[in-house]
């Protein structure tokens, strides 16, 4: 038995699978405005040992997404994601985020851009193809009506940027699944299992989640 604990909080969506073998046995999540991963996380991972009838001494590995995405998101996951594999001495997996969400598509051909909202105009991006082989290099880019213009074959987009998205890249090619917002646990399931295989995991101690840009912290002017 295989048993890997997947733990996604880049985005809004507060997700824990449970996976045996690269096979979601129970997936817990929400995605709320508020983002409540602090208060909804340990609650997620505790119901599913309890549920699923193991222990946490059963667990080969944790797998956490790695982003990028929100960074007090990402902190909370990983934070958790290293205490539960430096108390029971098991490996640390990191997930890249977008391939988490492009996970969820399923076309035979074209491209698909999974999105992370970074703001404004601004995306979180990648570019796979069909068979989620990476084609572009994760980036920080803004959208504009001249995006992706040299590409004719379909482009298939998801993520929880549509709605500002869709409203400059109206070339026919150019395909909005809106259904998929967020990155869930339940497709980490055979990323992390594939990776675990592998034996490619990272260092608890000095692993650092992905933000793509730096964090900027504000002070109140008053």
């Amino acid at each position: 038995m295989s048993y890997i604990l997947n733990i996604e909080t880049a985005t809004k969506n507060c997700s824990v699978a449970l996976a045996n073998e690269g096979k979601t046995i129970l997936c817990k999540e929400i995605a709320e405005e508020g983002y409540s991963h602090a208060e909804r996380l340990h609650v997620y991972i505790e119901e599913i040992i309890k549920e699923t009838g193991i222990t946490l001494r059963d667990l080969a590995a944790v797998a956490v997404s790695q982003g990028p995405g929100s960074y007090t998101g990402l902190r909370i996951g990983v934070s958790a994601a290293k205490g539960l594999c430096y108390a029971l001495n098991i490996p640390l997996i990191a997930v890249d985020t977008l391939e988490t969400l492009a996970s969820q598509v399923s076309v035979v051909e074209g491209l698909i851009v999974p999105m992370i909202d970074a703001r404004r105009m601004e995306v979180y991006s990648a570019v796979f193809s069909s068979s989620l082989e990476k084609k572009r290099e994760i980036q920080a880019e803004i959208i504009t009506e001249n995006s992706f213009e040299n590409e004719l074959q379909s482009i298939y987009f998801v993520g929880d940027c549509s709605e500002k998205c869709k409203t400059v890249l109206i070339k026919p090619n150019f395909i909005f699944l809106e259904d998929i917002k967020y990155p869930s646990a339940n497709e980490m399931s055979i990323l992390s299992y594939n990776k675990f295989k592998k034996n490619d995991t990272v260092d608890v101690a000095y692993f650092e989640p992905y933000y793509l840009k730096d964090f900027l912290l504000t002070t109140s002017k008053k």
